[in-house]
């Protein structure tokens, strides 16, 4: 390929929109333009670095056994309906109607499309296992799209179905896709880690995520380094503590005291001068279920999934004004839960045992000191409802966690009969019982693959691609186009690369060397040739490593030996 005859189309300037490395990088490197709001069109460059992580996720997946093929993006609403999603799935779900007024959405999953295909086309218990995948479009249309492809509202997706007879069937799939997934990852060249998930509305009873490591991720990742065990934050286990619910004594009298316009938990512990752990933050939520308080200790965040999950609701989220005023009596910033009366109250582990504590006093501008569990208020439950953090006891081992970031570009789950009950996908045994197929369900991201490849990798002169997936492996760079013993060697080298299989590029351009230079460092070629006025002189050209920075000079004859060694 010649760079004059490709579309490369580089910025030099930081673009105002872009807040990530990856999204600024993608755009200055000319792989991606935004045409809407999440929604990117993917130019040549970027096409390149998609086909060939596509080409090993394709040859992972057909060798764990699956087959591709291609399901519908507009999906009719009765399918949704079906499974039950379509009135609990959110805003996320793209609905439409066509000129004869019937409801699709545009995908953003396919459950119910391939739970519908399979139902019709298995039948018995002979024709199963089966796992089906494909690499497709997909459409969620996110409140707030970010962060260029990698929070986009169109975006490509693998996505894998598994229909097995049995939970033990299941699991053998389950595992399969996982070492699959670890396996593509590793082909990439990215440094990742799976962690235990919440399977979120996909559904199921168990998941993981797979995660690259980088500074920059959006996800915090909980890890033992003492045994195996990693989560996300929104799955991480909390351990129940062995201390009791209820100290033994040293309660000291409740004291209600003023706090004018002290609504957060740094204003109330200043001016009490106390530990924030000393606080019990009340929090009001309101649920399918109806109202719910939860108590969680001042330093401590509470977990809205866990939370979700325990009360095993369709929707959940904070309160409005009102409703916070109809329970407590009181505005957002000062309830509490002495004297709450007819609503579940749930509070977390880290209160157990804790006494004394400072709490909303129900009225404005009030809080209340020395309150105790049991002597001054009650508890429907106690439960682990927050976020885990470094420190905390490994739910595995009990030695100490700790945190680190990361960026969720594979999730896999276990889906059991969520969709194949509902949507009456079976199959007939061997003495002829219909029986509900167990499911599992395998998701990457691409695009955002990409993006945390290059959040992984990067550096101030632009990407630093994993060889596997970099557009082009090598890049011959004329300094002189003019100087036809430059082109004419440049040519040469260029020439025996192609013959030998090598996936490179020459800059032909008529630019300045140092705006060649800054373009492949930019787009974050492997392996640069630079062909200047030495190899002319004195037969010799210049090799550089992308990712180490190392310049070494080869004599031009030994020019393709020494890339193929690195290659």
């Amino acid at each position: 390929m010649r760079y004059s005859n490709f579309l490369i189309p580089t910025l030099r300037e930081d673009p105002a929109e872009a807040e990530v490395a990856s999204h600024r990088l993608m755009l200055r490197a000319g792989m991606i333009r935004k045409l809407a709001a999440g929604v990117y069109s993917m130019l040549p460059l970027g096409e390149r670095v998609i086909q060939k992580m596509t080409q090993i996720i394709r040859e992972e997946m057909n060798r764990a056994g699956a087959m591709e093929l291609t399901l519908p993006f507009v999906q009719p609403a009765e399918l949704w309906q079906e499974s039950g999603r379509w009135d609990v799935y959110g805003k996320e779900l793209l609905r439409l109607k066509d000129r004869h007024n019937r409801e699709f959405c545009l995908g953003p999953t396919h459950e119910e499309v391939i739970t519908d295909l399979v139902r019709g086309a298995i039948s018995s218990y002979r024709q199963l296992p089966i796992n089906l995948y494909q690499i497709h479009i997909k459409f969620r249309d996110e409140i707030r799209p970010r962060f260029g492809v990698m929070r986009a509202r169109e975006f490509i997706m693998k996505d894998a179905y598994s229909f097995d007879i049995d939970e033990k069937g299941a699991e053998v799939s389950y595992m399969k896709m996982h070492a699959a997934y670890s396996r593509i990852f590793e082909r990439l060249g990215l440094k990742f880690r799976p962690v235990e998930a919440d399977s979120g509305p996909i559904g199921g009873n168990f998941s993981h995520e797979f995660m690259v490591l980088a500074d920059t991720g959006e996800d915090v990742i909980v890890t033992c380094s003492s045994c195996d065990y990693a989560a996300n934050t929104e799955k991480a286990e909390i351990l129940k503590p062995d201390s009791p619910e209820t100290a033994s004594g040293g309660f000291k009298a409740l004291e209600r005291v003023e706090t004018p316009n002290m609504r957060t938990i740094e204003e109330v512990t200043g001016f009490l001068k106390a530990a924030s752990r000393k606080l019990i933050k009340t929090l009001v939520f309101d649920s399918s279920n109806g109202p719910v308080v939860a108590l969680v200790r001042g330093d401590h965040e509470i977990n809205e999934i866990k939370l979700k999950n325990l009360l095993a609701c369709d929707y959940l989220e904070l309160a409005e004004e009102d409703l916070i005023e109809k329970l407590t009596r009181a505005p957002r910033g000062f309830a509490g839960p002495v004297g709450l009366q007819d609503v579940r109250i749930i509070a977390d582990y880290g209160l157990m045992g804790e006494i004394n504590m400072i709490t909303g006093g129900n009225e404005r501008d009030i809080h209340v000191i020395n309150v105790n569990y049991k002597r001054d208020f009650e508890v429907s439950e106690f439960a682990d409802i927050r976020l885990a953090g470094a420190g905390d006891a490994c739910p595995r081992c009990g030695c100490a966690l700790s945190t680190t970031r990361g960026i969720e570009v594979g999730h896999i789950f276990k889906l059991g009969t969520k969709y194949s009950k509902t949507m009456n996908a079976v199959y007939l045994d061997e003495d002829g019982k219909s029986i509900d197929m167990v499911m599992g369900c395998y998701g990457i991201g691409v695009g955002r693959t990409v993006a945390a490849a290059i959040e992984q990798s990067h550096d101030d002169d632009g990407i630093i691609f994993p060889m596997a997936i970099a557009p082009f492996s090598v890049m011959v760079v004329p300094v002189n186009t003019s100087d036809a013993g430059q082109m004419r060697i440049a040519d040469q080298i260029y020439q025996a690369l192609l013959e030998k299989g090598v996936d490179v590029i020459i800059d032909d351009r008529d630019e300045r060397a140092g705006i060649k230079f800054k373009d492949a460092d930019m787009i974050g070629i492997p392996v640069r040739v630079t062909v200047g006025k030495f190899a002319v002189k004195e037969d010799t050209v210049d090799i550089k490593i992308r990712k180490t920075g190392e310049v070494s000079k080869v004599l031009t004859a030994d020019a393709v030996s020494a890339v193929l060694e690195y290659l």
